[in-house]
């Protein structure tokens, strides 16, 4: 299970440290795809295979089903950590996610979000001001 939020800098080739913390959960070879709220998920191969599995079960006949799809599944792409545990997070990723020179790293139970850090403390911000509404919709039903 993936925890806690770190923050990193993109270097000069544009590689970032995955936080070492995170290195062994998600492995050697990850799987980083568009995510929600325009960030970007990591998975590791084992979890990106199960996520697959359950997107390959969803009809195809359903138009949002197809959308989602393809945004999570050709969004996607197998990178590798190097031997200074930096990753190269592909120009299109590092684009829609909007990644300028910090990246923020948060550890989401199975994957690990990747965001630019100003939209990660705007976005942090927000949700902050309203988990106490969030906590009472999750346990009115039963969530919580």
């Amino acid at each position: 299970m993936f925890i806690g939020e770190y923050e990193h800098t993109l270097d000069e080739k544009k590689r970032v440290s995955l936080p070492k913390t995170f290195r062994q959960g998600l492995g050697r070879k990850l799987v980083i795809t568009r995510g929600l709220d325009n960030c970007l998920f990591a998975y590791s191969k084992s979890s990106w295979e199960k996520v697959a599995a359950k997107l390959d079960q969803l009809s195809f006949a359903q138009a949002d089903t197809r959308g989602f799809n393809r945004f999570i599944l050709s969004g996607a792409a197998e990178v590798e950590v190097d031997a200074a545990g930096r990753i190269l997070i592909p120009e299109h990723q590092k684009e829609f996610a909007g990644l300028k020179k910090t990246v923020a790293f948060a550890g989401v139970s199975d994957r690990v979000e990747i965001w630019d850090k100003d939209r990660w403390t705007a976005y942090k911000s927000r949700i902050e001001k309203d988990a106490d509404r969030l906590a009472e919709k999750l346990g009115e039903i039963g969530a919580l």
